[in-house]
């Protein structure tokens, strides 16, 4: 659904949220920033037909002024932008805007309302007092909202102020029950709506709703009366519902759905129903002792196999199956049987993890359930299939777990083991980043085998084990792993992370291969940069950095990096043993060049900080460098342009070079004496292009270079087919795209005619579609 660019302006100004990562020159904003634009600047913009698809908004984070795809804004109203500013974190700023309800609920708040607010990650009761800004700022065109509170019974002296704020009073409470907080750490406790109910809630005496998630409630069915859980409590229109999950419906959660006014909570209906409420502890120990008491009932139905970390599948009401994975076991106040909280695949879910105040796991709203552990199933979908008659190899053999070294694939090798249908990684739920960036480095390279052995200070042995065992041996013995083994290692990450949505949203490799590299295995950054004087940097990926360039139509990966390192004045410190190069482009939608040549070779010779340069004029030792030439048509458009002390000052003789300054190189002393045979050779740095991460509508696919021929591609697609439907599996395929060397070798003039349509097989994927490249150089792969 399009939506006008235009939100409701306050004060002249137009707000926006940034939906997904954007670059800007040097700069980058992640998904989650807000900017803004006055609303004249709107209205130049987009009353021209037809309107521009770009939009220059004030970033409200650093006050930079910078060009954004419009493709990648959502307009937010004033009100909401400050409430929204309160969060510090951009993802979680972003996940609040797309989930609405806590947002939408933040706007219709008033002082005097009853909440429960999440501090030092415990829940407690409070009143809302303050709704506003604190510490107003003239710099900025927006100050954020918070939300001052008085905590209550529990939270009692466990806030941090009296209601003021660096001297400035907001509120007035007793010492230490005060405390300022953004909207996301705030559960809005819902109102019945009655006659009332468009009037203001009186200080502390509103009325709330009797029934919340997690009561134990009563209701009736064909004059029967039933008991139940509460999963959910929610309104539509005037009317509130509770979605009640009822106790006698055997193995399969069905989910009634019942007025409100038809359920009666169960410590109201009869005192005697359940104790005293006790301490989780108290409760878990009772319940499990009366299971134990019983006839066995707990293990009936109950998968024995089943624990923390599961991949299962449940059947809701009207025989709806949803998938997800075991986060929590346990016992719950005020249930018998023992539960599951499972982190769903999908947007399903009641909660985020919490029940009854308390947080027994972690996950992205509306993900989150609770049901029997008795309703939980294996993911049929990752088991072993019995059928000898369906064509589903994800269960080829076990997943061989000996400390094996298997060797890269090359050649007719690489074509007879991956070459076909249910070849390479069998792509689940979002994992196409993973699958790609792991069938890249590890299917037909060992540039980056020493992340699968090598004990490195911060390693996670059970991480490299997984990575070894369970995912590129097999890929690399039988040219097939399965989802299950990725998923295993998603989850290992999630938990070594502390992110809980890496066994399930869309990330961008290098987000993978920066937690991995860096935080699990802790291996030594890849790359080591110097920008002019400056500190030397260390990092794993190099995302090229740009302004657009007019002469650069049809460019390739060379030319790019060249003009990247020169804007940024940066050198690499050392050789690096692999490259991994990201393309620039604006979030996923917007790219800067429609397409990109790959360059087989990579010189980085130039680029090289303290080595040896050759002259681009007489191919002698260079000891002067211009980047004022750089540009120059005069010259050839590749390479940097450095020169001998003879060429340099002949070239900036010219009266077009005379206000060039050229900048002295440094260069090793044995290349200052010449030998007598004459110049002395300047040896070239050269690392060859091993995979290219392409992305096409969110889904991430790779080429792999297999042998030393131009022809010598293979494409590979975790998720090219699907068997089975929503409850089926994805299909990983491999196939052979020697295509690709009829593009590369075109001249550069025809390339840039070739239509997109009309290129064959893949090709154009591999030439528009351009995300990350992966570079190799074989000899320091010997030392590193």
């Amino acid at each position: 659904m399009t939506m006008s660019l235009l939100p409701s302006v306050g004060d002249g100004n137009c707000y926006y949220i940034l939906t997904e990562d954007c670059a800007y020159g040097s700069k980058y904003f992640q998904a989650g920033n807000m900017c803004f634009c006055t609303e004249r600047s709107y209205l130049s913009n987009f009353t021209n037909m037809p309107p521009t698809r770009f939009l220059r908004v004030v970033m409200l984070d650093d006050s930079s002024t910078v060009t954004i795809n419009v493709g990648i804004l959502q307009p937010v109203s004033e009100e909401m932008a400050a409430f929204l500013l309160g969060i510090s974190s951009h993802s979680e700023r972003l996940n609040c805007f797309l989930e609405r309800l806590s947002l939408e609920a933040a706007l219709q708040a008033v002082p005097g309302q009853r909440v429960m607010v999440e501090v030092n990650q415990q829940h407690f009761p409070a009143v809302i007092r303050y709704i506003g800004s604190v510490q107003k700022s003239t710099l900025t065109a927006l100050s954020p909202f918070f939300f001052g509170v008085e905590l209550q019974g529990e939270g009692e002296n466990r806030g941090h102020n009296d209601g003021s704020y660096h001297g400035i009073e907001y509120f007035k409470c007793r010492p230490n029950c005060g405390i300022f907080l953004p909207f996301s750490k705030i559960q809005f406790i819902p109102k019945l709506d009655n006659d009332h109910g468009k009037q203001k809630p009186k200080v502390d005496t509103e009325e709330v709703v009797p029934v919340k998630v997690g009561d134990a409630v009563s209701f009736y069915v064909d004059n029967v009366r039933r008991k139940g859980i509460a999963m959910a409590v929610y309104r539509e229109g005037t009317q509130w519902f509770v979605k009640v999950c009822p106790e006698e419906e055997g193995t399969t959660d069905i989910f009634r759905e019942i007025p409100m006014d038809s359920v009666v909570k169960e410590d109201l209906h009869s005192q005697s129903l359940y104790p005293p409420f006790e301490s989780d502890m108290d409760v878990e120990h009772s319940q499990m002792k009366q299971q134990i008491g019983e006839s066995g009932d707990e293990c009936e139905g109950v998968n024995p196999s089943l624990e923390v970390n599961s991949m299962v599948q449940i059947t809701l009401d009207k025989g709806n199956q949803v998938s997800g994975i075991i986060r929590w076991l346990g016992y719950l106040p005020h249930t018998k049987h023992r539960m599951a909280g499972v982190e769903l695949d999908e947007d399903k879910g009641v909660t985020d993890g919490e029940w009854l105040g308390k947080y027994y796991f972690h996950c992205a709203p509306k993900r989150g359930i609770f049901v029997k552990l008795q309703s939980c199933q294996p993911d049929v979908r990752f088991q072993c299939s019995r059928n000898p008659n369906l064509i589903d190899y994800r269960e080829k053999e076990d997943v061989p777990r000996a400390p094996l070294s298997f060797p890269p694939l090359r050649n007719e090798e690489a074509v007879h083991i991956l070459r076909g249908r249910m070849k390479g990684i069998q792509g689940h739920c979002n994992s196409c980043y993973m699958d790609a960036a792991l069938f890249s480095l590890f299917s037909c390279t060992s540039v980056l085998d020493s992340m699968l052995f090598t004990p490195f200070p911060l390693c996670n042995r059970n991480v490299q084990n997984i990575l070894r065992d369970e995912i590129v041996n097999p890929l690399r013995k039988n040219g097939f792993v399965m989802a299950r083994s990725v998923m295993h290692l998603r989850e290992q990450l999630t938990e070594k992370g502390q992110c809980s949505s890496f066994t399930n949203a869309e990330k961008d490799p290098e987000e993978f291969l920066n937690l991995i590299m860096h935080q699990v295995l802790g291996i030594e950054p890849l790359l080591r940069l110097q920008s002019g004087a400056q500190k030397e940097q260390d990092c794993y990926c190099y995302q090229i950095f740009m302004d657009k360039q007019e002469d650069l139509v049809v460019p390739d990966v060379q030319q790019l990096v060249e003009h990247s390192f020169l804007s940024s004045d940066l050198k690499l410190v050392e050789i690096p043993s692999c490259f991994i190069i990201q393309m620039p482009r604006f979030g996923k939608e917007y790219k800067m060049f429609s397409k990109i040549i790959p360059s087989l070779e990579l010189d980085i010779t130039d680029l090289l900080l303290d080595s040896p340069r050759e002259c681009c004029v007489c191919s002698d030792v260079a000891t002067w460098e211009c980047s004022k030439c750089f540009k120059d048509k005069t010259f050839s458009p590749k390479g940097l342009k450095q020169f001998c002390s003879t060429c340099s000052k002949q070239v900036h003789s010219h009266y077009r070079r005379k206000t060039h300054k050229p900048t002295r190189l440094r260069v090793p002393q044995e290349f200052n004496r010449q030998n007598s045979r004459g110049n002395q050779q300047v040896p070239r740095e050269k690392m060859e292009l091993f995979a290219v991460l392409c992305i096409e509508t969110s889904h991430y696919v790779s080429f792999v270079k297999y042998g030393p021929e131009n022809e010598h591609w293979m494409f590979f697609d975790s998720m090219a087919d699907r068997h089975g439907g929503e409850n089926g599996f994805n299909i990983p395929t491999v196939t052979l795209c020697p295509e690709v060397a009829k593009y590369l070798d075109l001249p550069l003039a025809m390339l840039a005619l070739e239509q997109p349509r009309d290129m064959d097989g893949v090709a154009k994927r591999l030439f528009c579609d351009a995300y990350m490249y992966m570079y190799q150089s074989k000899k320091m792969a010997l030392y590193k």
